[in-house]
């Protein structure tokens, strides 16, 4: 059926819609935003039935952009801390560890000491969990756009003395120290006590860097 003048019939309609469609793909590309390309066909479904204004479709848009952008650097983000797992707080089974000072736990868990530029030092017993606590606030760190890096404390200090001997020791301090976050993990080092010594201070106290 061929419409009045001036108006398209059903198929110019379709075929125009084809090339705007197969355009906006291209400019997508082009710039970069996946996001959008990855959700286009849903979000037009929603157009075309209604759902969704112009604003709101672009709008909408936007949105998935930013999404995807958000979710890929926080998998850059962890991927770069090199954790030894994925420990969240969230799985943590305080009711395992009842010892545990859980209240002290989730209060470091607001990481206001982070915003601070303070230092904790996690310390107890061997096998309490202060590996996986030091991991999981690393995780929320980086859930808060922090950037970090977690090491064994031998690997770090085997690293720094290879730096005399080249003398690149000052670009590897800085490399260490660059991170929002660095986590240092002490656990089985050589010399180091598997528990505290009577007056050095409470299990979990604030004093100097995460490990």
């Amino acid at each position: 059926m061929t419409g009045g003048p001036g108006r398209l019939s059903t198929q110019q309609k379709e075929t125009l819609m084809t090339v705007i469609d197969t355009a906006l793909r291209e400019h997508l590309r082009a710039l970069k935003l996946s996001g959008m390309l990855e959700t286009l066909d849903a979000r037009l479904t929603q157009a075309l039935a209604g759902d969704l204004g112009h604003l709101d479709f672009l709008q909408v848009l936007c949105h998935d952009e930013i999404t995807r952008r958000d979710t890929t650097s926080m998998q850059r983000r962890i991927r770069h801390a090199r954790f030894e797992q994925q420990a969240t707080l969230e799985e943590f089974d305080f009711a395992a560890s009842p010892k545990l000072p859980a209240a002290q736990i989730r209060d470091l868990a607001a990481l206001r000491w982070l915003h601070a530029g303070e230092s904790v030092i996690l310390h107890g017993p061997v096998g309490v969990g202060k590996t996986h606590v030091a991991q999981a606030l690393g995780h929320l760190a980086i859930r808060h756009s922090a950037e970090v890096r977690f090491f064994k404390t031998s690997r770090v200090l085997a690293h720094l003395a290879g730096g005399h001997a080249d003398r690149t020791w000052p670009r590897r301090l800085a490399e260490l120290t660059r991170p929002d976050l660095l986590i240092l993990d002490l656990s089985r080092c050589r010399g180091y006590p598997d528990h505290p010594q009577p007056g050095r201070g409470m299990p979990w106290s604030r004093q100097g860097g995460v490990g």
